[in-house]
Order: structure tokens, then sequence, then C-alpha cells
């Protein structure tokens, strides 16, 4: 990423603000994205959510309950809450989720995003990982688990699968982060969190969780292989002005290494979409989930 790419994307974000109000849209191919306040949107329309208690801070969740044998599991990238796997930018979207996939489904705002609340601790990949894991135990009675993680969601669904491989079933990462690609320096952290903290707040979630990105991918370059579960990715070959076929080679590179010790490996690459896969192509992503849930006894 340069610092040039993210300024554009910065100027671009206040004008769909203003315009395009609470749609999440693809800006630049970064794992970085758009949020929108809740205060834009209309609250009586809002699917219901479940607060879950952390004891620190509260995180709003998002749920189906069918009473299926798999519960599946929506991560959202930098930057966005749950609306961010909403194709048609409403909340009911949920129901219409749950009811294709005949299976229960959740999604949640981590802390400082949505209707979650604010922690000011250190916004890691260790910590984003271990609150999922709070969220899933309100939710999971037991069952396993089909993840899909988006962008930074990539690397925690990582995490979680790795620290939890009993507990998951499938894995479904869509245009994921990876630290074979995304390097960043110390002076864009610097320049990012400064711009955000200034749009967003220094208690967003978007601001707290860039000041731990260099770290994010040092420590993820030292996780072990994913258990050995279904796996599928889905990655972006779409090219732009910011995005030439080189750097999408090598992003496609960076996903192939998920691979490693998975007998069960699927990778889909598409040029129908942006880095918002989910919001380009919401039946791609779902056909992919049913796809799993199909090979699972």
């Amino acid at each position: 990423m340069t610092l040039k790419k993210e300024t554009q994307k910065l100027k671009r974000n206040k004008i769909i603000k203003t315009h395009l109000r609470c749609v999440f849209i693809a800006i630049t191919f970064t794992i970085f994205s758009i949020s929108c306040s809740d205060d834009d949107r209309n609250r009586s329309t809002e699917y219901p959510g479940t607060p879950v208690d952390l004891g620190t801070h509260q995180l709003m969740a998002y749920t189906v309950s069918k009473k299926s044998k798999y519960l599946v599991v929506f991560e959202s990238g930098h930057g966005n809450d749950h609306t961010s796997w909403y194709s048609t930018g409403k909340s009911s979207e949920i129901l219409s989720i749950s009811n294709f996939l005949d299976s229960d489904v959740l999604l949640y705002d981590r802390a400082g995003y949505g209707k979650s609340g604010f922690n000011t601790e250190p916004r890691n990949i260790n910590k984003l990982r271990s609150e999922l894991e709070t969220v899933v135990n309100q939710f999971a009675n037991g069952r396993k688990l089909v993840l899909a993680g988006h962008s930074l969601g990539g690397l925690i669904i990582r995490d979680y699968a790795i620290k939890n491989p009993e507990k998951v079933a499938g894995l479904l990462f869509v245009d994921p982060s990876h630290e074979k690609y995304n390097n960043l320096s110390q002076e864009q952290i610097n320049t990012f969190y400064t711009n955000y903290k200034t749009i967003y707040g220094a208690n967003s979630g978007i601001a707290l969780e860039t000041l731990q990105l260099i770290e994010d991918f040092k420590y993820m370059a030292t996780l072990p292989n994913l258990p050995d579960v279904p796996v599928v990715v889905l990655t972006s070959m779409k090219t732009d002005a910011e995005n030439n076929a080189a750097s999408k080679q090598q992003w496609y590179n960076a996903h192939e290494f998920l691979k490693a010790g998975v007998t069960d490996f699927t990778h889909i690459s598409t040029v129908k979409s942006g880095h918002f896969i989910q919001l380009d192509e919401p039946q791609l992503v779902l056909n992919n989930i049913n796809f799993i849930l199909s090979k699972l006894p």
C-alpha cells in the first residue's frame, strides 16, 4: 500500500459518506475499507442484535437460529462493522443469508465498530481472536463452526482455527490479508492512524487496529499451518489504476500459502470483483459456504 493510495481513499470516503451514506463499497485493493456511522441508519429497520459482555466492554452480535448442525460465523475486515457482509446494505439481509445457507449464522461488530463498545487495550490479532472466541461461545452451543473472514478478518479466523482446531469444520477466506503481501512501514502506520483518529475518533476500531498492523503481520508469520479442514480461498484478480496484473499475481501467490498442510483446498480467483467480493459477487461467497457445508458430515 502507498500513501498516495490511502490519501485517495480517505478523500473518496468523505464523498461516499455524503452521497451514498451507509453503502459499503470497495475503494482500493488494501486491507483498509470504508465504515459508516450508525447515526446514518434508520434504526427502526435494523435487525435486532444481542449484546455479548466481555467485562471491559460489550460487543453486539447478530444471529439467526435454526438449530442447524453447524454455525456459520462471519468476520469482517479492517474498518468494517458486520454490515460489510450485506450486499443490499440492509441488516434484514441476515435472514436471506441464513435461508440460503439453511444454517444458523452469526455476525458481530468488533470493539469500536457499529453498536459495540470501545476497548482501548491493544487491538492486535491475539486480542481480536480471543474476543471472537467469547462471542462464538455464547452462540455455538457445542457446534462446530464454518468461519468466513474478509480481509483482516482472514487473519482473525486463521488464528482462531489454529488455536481451536477441534471447534472448526471449515474455512472460507474472502480476499484475505496475508503477511506475504502486506508490508507497511511505521511511517505509513502513523499517517493512517492520524487520519483515522481525526475522522473516526481515537477509540474507533479502525484507528486502534491500525496501530497493531505491523506486529499483526509479524505474528501471523509465526503461526503453524491451518487445521486440516475444508478450506476455500476467494481472490480478487480485478485490476485497476492502483493494482496492476503483477500486483494481483503477488496477492494470489500469497493466498496460495494457506494451502500448506490442508488436503481439501480450493482456490478461486475472480476478475469480476474488487476487494469486497461479498458485495460485488455475494452469490460466489454464499455458494462457496454451501460448498464447504456440503463436504461436512
